[in-house]
């Protein structure tokens, strides 16, 4: 009797992930359904609910996520050691391929219905009516050209002004504010019940590569408060921008990238300016490594010394395994829509290029 009440369960679980992903097979379903009704109403009511809090309660769901977790593979290898032989009976491995079924099914399931659905929805770049298409290399140059004035006289007035350091609140408060501004241009970018905190995990980020991530099962945006600062910022707008329903990494750049340079804080726009930048030169390198070599030759030496602080900080907290979770998350984005993989950031550089196309300022 247990085993058809198992068996009934896992096929419901089955039968609900190819339902969901049935319907996420319509990226136009999928924008006018998902993303932009049911969506916003979920994230909107998931903040309220827990954007008061103080501190991450996505980071800790994920730090009694891993104690399980580890629990339950130290007891299965305890098990392993103890038993030997009996430890894998037939009912046992059954077991086993049942939990583990039910498990990835309930993950599927959650993950989706709570945000990654976002996925497969048309996208920022229909919403702003812009032709991403392919570059050419004059293209390239022309952008690394204007973002190296775009940074160099963001930080002269920086310095002119004697701007420094803003607090993690400030910051969340001028994010927040950025995207108020916003939603005055793009009617459809709306950021109510803000929910941006400190990531209680930032320790762990640096040695694992992340700056910054969005929890789907409280809708909160976290980020590592514990990198230079001169990044933050453009993390910050990032990962709201996820917040929104921009689950790709290059929409969330670009989503992010009008916020920050929108920005009445000239931190702002240094952060994205510097952030785009990279990308944009890195991209112009593996094509032209000289020219991309002489547009940071361009940029002032404060600039320079700000990219030097950040490699430098990147180079101390080298670890092992960073490149295992990148090339695990670069496999989690192939299977999420963006062939690129972990190089899908850089895609934001096209999107850079239609938008500077189309209304002829960055």
């Amino acid at each position: 009797m247990k085993a058809i009440k198992n068996n009934a369960l896992l096929t419901i679980l089955v039968l609900i992930c190819i339902a969901i992903n049935c319907y996420s097979s319509n990226n136009i379903r999928v924008e006018n359904g998902y993303s932009t009704q049911f969506y916003p109403i979920l994230s909107k009511y998931f903040r309220l609910l827990f954007g008061w809090i103080p501190f991450s309660v996505g980071d800790v769901i994920y730090g009694f996520a891993i104690f399980y977790v580890a629990k339950k593979i130290f007891k299965l290898f305890w098990v392993l050691f103890k038993y030997k032989k009996n430890a894998f009976s037939g009912m046992a491995i059954r077991n086993s391929i049942y939990s583990f079924a039910c498990a990835i099914c309930v993950l599927y399931i959650v993950f989706n219905i709570f945000w990654g659905i976002n996925y497969n929805r048309v996208g920022i770049a229909e919403q702003l009516y812009l032709k991403v298409e392919k570059y050419s290399i004059e293209d390239l140059k022309n952008i690394n050209f204007l973002l190296t004035e775009k940074i160099n006289n963001t930080k002269q007035n920086i310095i002119n002004a004697n701007d420094t350091f803003i607090s993690s609140k400030i910051m969340f408060d001028d994010t927040g504010k950025a995207y108020e501004f916003l939603s005055k241009k793009y009617s459809f970018i709306k950021y109510n019940n803000k929910s941006v905190k400190s990531s209680l995990w930032g320790w762990a980020g640096n040695y694992l590569g992340f700056l910054g991530y969005y929890n789907p099962l409280t809708a909160e945006a976290q980020v590592n408060t514990t990198v230079p600062t001169f990044t933050q910022p453009f993390t910050t707008c990032h990962e709201v921008a996820h917040q929104l329903g921009y689950a790709k990494e290059m929409e969330a750049n670009f989503v992010g990238y009008l916020a920050a340079s929108n920005s009445t804080n000239l931190l702002f726009k240094y952060s994205v300016y510097t952030e785009i930048f990279t990308y944009a030169n890195r991209t112009l390198y593996y094509a032209d490594s000289t020219s991309a070599i002489q547009y940071r030759k361009l940029l002032l030496p404060q600039v320079i010394a700000d990219f030097k602080e950040r490699r430098k900080f990147n180079e101390s907290h080298t670890s092992f395994i960073e490149p295992i979770i990148s090339f695990l998350y670069g496999k989690f984005l192939e299977q999420n829509q963006q062939p690129m993989g972990i190089l899908s950031y850089e895609e934001v550089t096209s999107f850079i290029i239609s938008f500077y196309k189309k209304y002829r300022y960055l």
